[in-house]
């Protein structure tokens, strides 16, 4: 047979049908273009040339014939054959010592992921097995080119002293994508035309940010605090030129993080020429805002890619399919997504998890709230930032209020090895300094003795007060409890019990008022104060500003966070207050950390309860104890550290979960137009992946336990499309949100706090 194919589209033109060694070359070219930044060029074109090499099946040739109902002549039956095995097979009949098992863990997994290692999944004799007989990969082997077959032994080393688990997931990722891409030219060329777009330069959006960010200096208001914005934006001018390195922007809440953390990215990028700026953020409340302030810039709105899971798709225009399309390899100048995506796509297995990998390399990633990152995968969090730092030429930025101890230190007998090796380089000249000169509030304890109090002790206290309060619990119940207890035609509520266009809308409504009372005032009318009851969702990067802030005791960071929704804009005549109070009732999650906060708050000066001294002390306590066990709960390291390459990727992938899954499912909340968009989508179903994404916004997560127990009693029903259900309307409500029909129906308020 002298030709072997590796695509066909239904029609028998010559041009419909991909020969196999261009489609192998054009997948190792693009493989070795990716890999060649970190030093994996070589690995990465042979891995792509032998990819597909058991296509050159006759089976698979029949295959292909008989899908375009062509008379094959080839005395075969068409059948299915695992193509990926015969490069697998290849590889291990190299004996290479070590490389074999590399180039086998890429082209066995270019469809079906990285898989663990065992005698059955990966080497010599589990691929003889899965051959069926050696004789069956010698005859596919046999009637493919010398030229693609008789390749030497890449004479790249793995990086010295990197991770090879890590080394072949970036690999991993450019075989994936670069296979994508290839197979995409050909099938569909209407979507690879569209994926062509020209995005802005870094070099061109950072000359609009110039412009733009001078204006908006000029126009600000000269208060104390522009005027220290202004100081924390200029230090991260001059930084970018510094030499790549890990660096920290350590600014209180207020003081212009975002626009300035976004200035030294772009001067970085442009000077050492930076292929892309990523944001990891760790709240879709956060990433929604950052991008509205980034799409002001002109020239922004189409550079920037959000990708999460709240991102909507209102329409099919061409600009949002390019932006899906970006966002499947983040092949854009600017990406916004989440903690949660980030960090579990650099420990994935699966190919479309995997395929953005290479385009991480030579980026300035910011790490927004660093210190939000979770303590049960902290190790391997840190591990992988340096790794990417270390090995492929990523500039990491770790930008928060409140600094996490990150480094390879010896306290309280306690090693953090996976921490990077030197302290990050401060952007900011004196963090001490710019903290006291941006004190706005003064922090309070409530009763004077820090005692346990009730909700109704709590709002006898918010009543006295003659300001506007945001109020902090951590529990669902404790909010939707002390909010009763308040007056409800001037009382807002927000937990995750409401859906995210439901709290969206409540923000709005709360900054409206906050506006309205601060207009008020100046013209020194009386309005009556109103209240904001929040769990701990409103703490990170949400722009509110209130005069007043009670926050239930929970970590000192979280309360620094509190404090930074407090007097935001420094504006009021004297301080503003945050008052810390212990509730009767803690959730266990919250324990540990509350308990270091309160010896904190019982010892130490109230005045100096922020300092970033006891940020440090008080991360360095949590963390001795945790111990080391517990910041890598799941063993996640363990599992990518085998001898001789036996690696457990997807035992690691599942088990890496920011978000524990299989304790709550997402259930539509009869809210807004939600209604309408399952209309729609049952109206057209060939558009599900844009209702879908749009019904994002009007969910709910509820426990699995209660799901049940509501659809039994008919609290939850299908609606008109299959497999989609909403809640009840009754126990719904609009200003709770989702309400379980009885407060003692079993609910566990450890698992249901957020």
């Amino acid at each position: 047979m002298k030709n072997f194919y590796a695509h066909s589209l239904p029609n028998r033109l010559p041009e419909n049908w991909q020969p196999l060694e261009d489609h192998l070359q054009n997948v190792a070219e693009l493989a070795r273009n990716f890999a060649k930044a970190f030093g994996g060029d070589q690995w990465a074109y042979l891995a792509g040339l032998w990819h597909d090499i058991g296509k050159y099946s006759k089976e698979f040739q029949a295959k292909l014939y008989a899908e375009n109902e062509i008379e094959s002549h080839l005395e075969t039956k068409p059948k299915k054959v695992i193509h990926s095995e015969a490069g697998g097979h290849l590889a291990s009949l190299k004996g290479w010592n070590g490389a074999d098992r590399i180039l086998s863990w890429l082209i066995m997994g270019h469809h079906t992921g990285l898989t663990d290692f065992s005698t059955e999944n990966i080497g010599a004799k589990a691929l003889d097995a899965k051959m069926k007989t050696p004789s069956q990969s010698n005859t596919i082997l046999a009637n493919a080119p010398d030229s693609i077959t008789n390749q030497p032994m890449p004479n790249q080393l793995i990086p010295k002293n990197s991770d090879p688990a890590f080394f072949i997931r970036m690999l991993f990722s450019c075989i994936v994508d670069a296979d994508f891409l290839d197979t995409e030219t050909f099938m569909n060329k209407g979507k690879a035309l569209l994926r062509q777009r020209q995005f802005p330069g870094l070099e061109s959006l950072l000359v609009t940010f110039n412009i733009y960010i001078n204006k908006l200096c000029q126009d600000a208001e000269p208060s104390s605090v522009n005027k220290i914005r202004a100081e924390v934006l200029e230090q991260c001018q001059k930084a970018a030129e510094h030499n790549p390195s890990v660096f920290s922007l350590t600014v209180p809440t207020g003081g212009g993080k975002t626009l300035s953390s976004l200035a030294f990215a772009l001067r970085h990028a442009v000077k050492y020429k930076k292929n892309r700026i990523i944001y990891v953020i760790p709240y879709t409340s956060i990433i929604e805002q950052t991008a509205d302030v980034f799409r002001k810039i002109p020239g922004f709105e189409h550079a920037i890619i959000e990708h999460h899971s709240n991102i909507a798709e209102t329409n099919d225009d061409q600009e949002t399919n390019q932006n899906r399309l970006a966002a499947e390899n983040w092949d854009a100048p600017l990406i916004i997504t989440t903690s949660v995506q980030f960090f579990e796509s650099l420990y994935a297995c699966k190919t479309s998890r995997c395929r953005k990998l290479h385009n991480i390399v030579n980026s300035i990633v910011i790490f927004d709230e660093a210190q939000s990152l979770p303590p049960s995968y902290l190790r391997p969090s840190v591990f992988a930032i340096r790794e990417l730092y270390k090995y492929y030429q990523v500039t990491p930025v770790l930008c928060t209020a409140t600094q996490p101890v990150l480094t390879q230190t010896k306290q309280f007998d306690f090693n953090f090895k996976e921490g990077f090796e030197k302290e990050p380089i401060e952007i900011v000249a004196d963090p001490n300094g710019l903290e006291t000169r941006l004190e706005r509030v003064v922090v309070k304890i409530f009763p004077k003795n820090l005692e346990p109090i009730e909700n109704d002790m709590i709002a006898k206290s918010i009543l006295s007060e003659s300001d506007p309060v945001l109020c902090i619990l951590n529990r669902k119940d404790h909010v939707r409890q002390l909010t009763k207890l308040l007056p409800e035609e001037r009382t807002f509520h927000l937990s995750t019990n409401m859906a995210a266009e439901h709290r969206s809308d409540v923000l709005a409504k709360i900054k409206e008022r906050l506006k309205l009372t601060k207009n008020n005032k100046s013209r020194n009318n009386n309005l009556s104060p109103f209240y904001a009851i929040s769990t701990s969702l409103v703490e990170a990067g949400v722009d509110i500003d209130f005069p007043v802030v009670y926050r239930a005791i929970s970590g000192l960071d979280s309360i620094a966070q509190a404090a930074g929704r407090c007097n935001r804009e420094g504006d009021l005549s004297e301080k503003g207050k945050t008052i810390v109070f212990l509730p009767v009732e803690q959730p266990g999650y919250v324990q540990q950390a509350a308990s270091i906060a309160r010896e904190l708050l019982k010892n130490k000066e109230l005045s100096n309860l922020l300092s970033l001294k006891n940020y440090q002390n008080y991360f360095k306590q949590r963390f001795w104890q945790l111990g080391e066990t517990a910041l890598d709960k799941k063993n996640i390291l363990h599992d990518l550290s085998g001898q001789s390459l036996n690696f457990y990727f997807r035992t690691a992938a599942q088990n890496f979960n920011f978000i524990e899954d299989g304790w709550q499912e997402s259930v539509i909340a009869p809210y807004g137009k939600a209604a309408d968009i399952i209309a729609g989508l049952t109206a057209e179903p060939w558009n599900q992946r844009k209702y879908i994404r749009q019904l994002n916004r009007f969910t709910v997560a509820i426990p699995k336990y209660l799901i049940n127990a509501l659809a039994s009693r008919d609290y939850i029903r299908e609606t008109g499309y299959p497999g989609l259900f909403m809640l009840d309307y009754t126990i719904y409500d609009d200003t709770f949100g989702f309400i379980p029909p009885e407060e003692s129906d079993g609910i566990d308020p450890d698992k249901f706090f957020i």
